[in-house]
């Protein structure tokens, strides 16, 4: 699967590269749908599938297909793991720091009965 990065509105697309990873379809996101609309000649194109090649083409297209798998297939958890950094805001960490305090105090209110 081949998907162009400058789709307007995005809604058309967005929502292929899950659809791919959840079938285990390698997929690969170009440049600009005029250059992908140049592949199948047309004016643009926001995104085709490669379903069938010629004899003499299916060692290139086996390559594409491993590079696919390694630069988007395959790096999607560790992309999906760096966004966000893991921190809390401070209104999070004040809340969460309160909720501990009243379960501390309920918790020694306990243990003195």
């Amino acid at each position: 699967m081949v998907i162009a990065h400058d789709v307007d509105p995005i809604e058309l697309v967005i929502w292929l590269p899950a659809l791919c990873r959840r079938l285990s379809i390698p997929y690969v996101i170009v440049k600009s749908k005029e250059r992908l609309g140049k592949l199948v000649r047309k004016k643009t194109a926001s995104a085709i599938a490669i379903t069938a090649v010629k004899s003499e083409d299916k060692q290139q297209l086996a390559q594409l297909v491993d590079i696919a798998q390694q630069n988007f297939n395959d790096r999607y958890e560790d992309n999906r793991k760096i966004v966000g950094g893991g921190e809390i805001g401070n209104k999070s960490r004040d809340a969460r720091r309160k909720l501990e305090k009243a379960v501390a105090k309920e918790a020694a209110l306990k243990a003195k009965s």
